[in-house]
């Protein structure tokens, strides 16, 4: 098997996966391709479809690669929806860049910086895929730790968490995220002022 047919086989994956596909699994299911080699195929697809012009192109996201659609597409590409995408919610949004910047962290931690119960809003973000648990923290009650996971680098198209934006550049693109599942009511934002500072020392 020749190097463009290997190449083909890596487009093949990356187009037909729905999540990001790492270039480890590219290269157990490619003949005769190892990560290095999958990575580079996956870059070289990403500079042909950039040059082609195509309306859709290959993203470096959450560890792996995924075919979107370019950004100048997104109003006629929003209207094959039929609702209107439910927005993250500011306590949401604190309480993830709280979890981004200081992880791993519990949820007495996280209140710690947003002075609000945050029960509900972790919840909401486990179960939409935002944060996961990552084990217990090793003092008297053993309390849960959270940590992001890969659903959040691809919900903000981010490579890896060295990519992590600001919690100002956050509060930016917030109204474009569809999360495909309802938030809790939005809470005040006093705390953002220190969900803020949280992300200015750790970033």
């Amino acid at each position: 098997m020749d190097r463009e047919q290997q190449k083909r086989i890596v487009e093949a994956l990356i187009v037909a996966a729905p999540v990001p596909v790492s270039a480890a699994k590219l290269a157990s299911i490619v003949p005769h391709v190892k990560p290095a080699l999958a990575r580079e195929l996956a870059e070289e697809l990403r500079r042909e479809y950039d040059d082609a012009g195509h309306a859709f192109e290959i993203w470096s996201v959450a560890g792996g690669y995924q075919v979107r659609t370019r950004s100048d597409f997104a109003p006629y590409v929003k209207q094959l929806q039929p609702e209107r995408p439910l927005r993250l919610s500011r306590a949401a949004l604190e309480t993830l860049s709280v979890v981004a910047y200081r992880q791993p962290v519990t949820r007495a931690e996280i209140e710690d910086v947003r002075g609000v119960d945050a029960g509900p809003v972790v919840r909401s973000l486990l179960d939409r895929g935002l944060i996961r648990t990552a084990g217990h923290r090793e003092v008297p009650g053993r309390p849960m730790l959270y940590g992001t996971g890969p659903r959040f680098l691809e919900v903000f198209g981010l490579a890896s968490l060295k990519d992590l934006p600001t919690l100002r550049d956050l509060e930016e693109i917030r109204g474009d995220l569809d999360l495909g599942s309802p938030g809790p009511a939005a809470e005040t934002g006093a705390a953002a002022p220190e969900a803020a500072e949280a992300a200015r020392e750790l970033h």
